[in-house]
Parts: C-alpha cells; structure tokens; sequence
C-alpha cells in the first residue's frame, strides 16, 4: 500500500471528510483492521483565506509548496490537495516536489466522461466559478462545456461556502438557495452538475435532487484509494 499524502485544512471540515471516506476505502477493498496509510499536513485556513480575498495567490503557493515539501518528506508516496480552490497553485506545488499530484479536476473529469456527461455544471467558490485553472482544465483537457451560475448567484454559493460551510454551519434555508441554483444550471442545458468546493457535500447530496450530482470530495478520495492499492 502507497503512503498517501494529504495537503488539508481548507477547511479542516471537509478535510475530516477525506480522511474518513480514504479509511472507509481502504477498508472495504481489503477489510479486516486495514485502514490507509496517510501523511497529513492540515494548514491554517485563516492565513489561505486572507491571501485568497486579497488575490495573493503567489503567497498561497509559496505556503502550500512548504507544506507539501513536508508531507513528501514525512514519506507520502503521493499527494492529494484537499480543497478544489487551491489546485489554482497545483504548477507551483508540483515544481517543488518529486511525488506525483493527483488533480481534482482530471479525478471529475475522468468519471464525468466514463458516464457520457459533455456539459456540466459547476458550484464552487467564486475563484474555482470565474477563474480558468478549473473550467478551462475541463475544456482543454477533456473537451467539457462548462457552465456557472450568474454573477449574483455566485457570490450566493461564494458566501455561503466561507461564511457557514468552512465553519461547520449547515442551514435549511442555504440547501434551498443551492438546491435552486442547480436546478438553474439544468434549465440552461447542463447534464450534471459538480460539487466542485469540498464543502458542498455537507450541505447537499444526491437524495436532495433528481439533477446527477458529482461530490468532488467522494470522487477525489475514491482515486486516492485506487491509487494507493495500486
């Protein structure tokens, strides 16, 4: 088994949702007492998110390429980046370690094309909606129509990812105004929609929608198991 690597802490909440679905994972496929072998560098979101709203991306990276530099030095194999935002920096992280980064993007990607999907939806924050490190890796890469809400309701999910989701607050009333934005992306054509903030998947899942919902997280993590026992 690979020693996995966990670049996590944006937000803790979601990154407890890694560790339990790789555990679960690597259980299930080998059963017994076997759990994952993991290597975790979990940051301070506090300091990520100051940088991020004040678009100093080159400083994120140079904090999340120490970091990894760390977890590849504790012994991980390979590294998974627990956040869909932050894959903004992946070129800068991979130029400072030798272990390879399993994108999620491409870990969508690849299931989204296995189940005949061309255009989706994407939920994110504002940076992963607006900016083109996400959507354009889709379209370039794997030849995907990307569609995101209008300006207005992206700064809805925006909001509610950082102000309640990253804080571990889960509303009724938040599920509502997510679950109408998906159902806008239907209308407009989109086939699916991504979950593409790992936090997403605390507030809505599958049962809350008869639009295909595809959880980041749970994708990410299932690659990440797959990629360890191989």
């Amino acid at each position: 088994m690979k020693t996995i690597g966990l670049l996590g802490g944006m937000s803790w909440e979601s990154t407890a949702s890694y560790y339990t679905a790789l555990n679960e994972g690597v259980k299930s496929r080998l059963g017994g007492l076997n759990s994952a072998k993991v290597v975790l560098f979990s940051v301070n979101f506090d300091e990520i998110e100051k940088l991020q709203h004040q678009g100093k991306w080159d400083e994120t990276a140079v904090l999340l390429s120490d970091a990894a530099e760390s977890v590849e030095k504790a012994g991980a194999d390979f590294l998974m980046i627990c956040t869909n935002t932050m894959h903004k920096v992946v070129p800068e992280i991979e130029s400072r370690i030798s272990i390879p980064v399993l994108h999620i993007a491409d870990a969508t990607a690849n299931v989204l094309q296995a189940d005949g999907i061309e255009k989706v939806g994407l939920l994110g924050t504002r940076f992963t909606m607006e900016q083109d490190f996400y959507k354009g890796r889709l379209t370039d890469k794997f030849g995907m129509d990307v569609v995101v809400p209008s300006s207005e309701d992206q700064e809805t999910v925006h909001t509610i990812i950082y102000d309640e989701l990253c804080k571990g607050v889960i509303k009724e009333s938040s599920k509502q105004q997510y679950l109408a934005i998906i159902d806008k992306l239907y209308a407009e054509g989109a086939q699916a929609v991504i979950l593409g903030c790992t936090e997403i998947a605390l507030l809505v899942n599958q049962q809350d929608t008869q639009v295909p919902l595809y959880d980041t997280t749970e994708i990410h993590a299932k690659q990440g198991v797959e990629y360890a026992l191989s």
